[in-house]
């Protein structure tokens, strides 16, 4: 996969590591031309494990809906020199959602990648890390159903580090 950052490291998630406070705006519907945002409030804290090569964190999120806790797996291949990362959704503990590969640009950017299937049709997920300082980060994510030629960005999260 061209789209995946080469120049990545080990260390790519460790400005995440603490508590988080998040501001979520989500599209109520993906790649179905909808425009409506849901926004709405989360934390977040993630810690690293198998020394350094992995990050857990544990999310909360407080959709109009209704709460969910939601945990991010993340993993460092050195050989292949990317990041793998999964997403356990809470209210369907069952499952992991497909892994997507990627890594940090030279410039901090991380850009992430997977193949998965929304309402039973194929579809490409991106991650984007950005804007990353020591008290602030944004994540997106965005959708593709023609193989990445056009992106629908339906998630984007703003976090700013919790006092404390």
């Amino acid at each position: 996969m061209t789209d995946i950052p080469t120049s990545c490291g080990s260390g790519g998630f460790d400005f995440l590591v603490g508590r988080w406070n998040v501001q979520h705006r989500r599209l109520q519907r993906r790649l179905a031309g909808c425009t409506t945002w849901d926004h709405f409030r989360g934390r977040s804290q993630l810690w690293q494990v198998l020394d350094g090569l992995g990050a857990v964190d544990d999310n909360w999120l407080d959709l109009p809906g209704g709460a969910y806790r939601a945990v991010t797996l993340r993993s460092y291949d050195a050989q292949a020199q990317l990041w793998s990362i999964w997403w356990l959704d809470g209210r369907h503990p069952q499952a992991l959602d497909a892994p997507l590969r990627g890594g940090f640009d030279a410039d901090g950017t991380g850009r992430f990648f997977a193949d998965d299937q929304l309402d039973g049709r194929p579809i490409r997920v991106r991650f984007t890390w950005s804007h990353i300082t020591p008290h602030s980060a944004r994540w997106e994510q965005a959708f593709s159903d023609d193989g990445g030629a056009r992106w629908e960005i339906n998630w984007v999260m703003d976090f700013e580090r919790a006092a404390g």
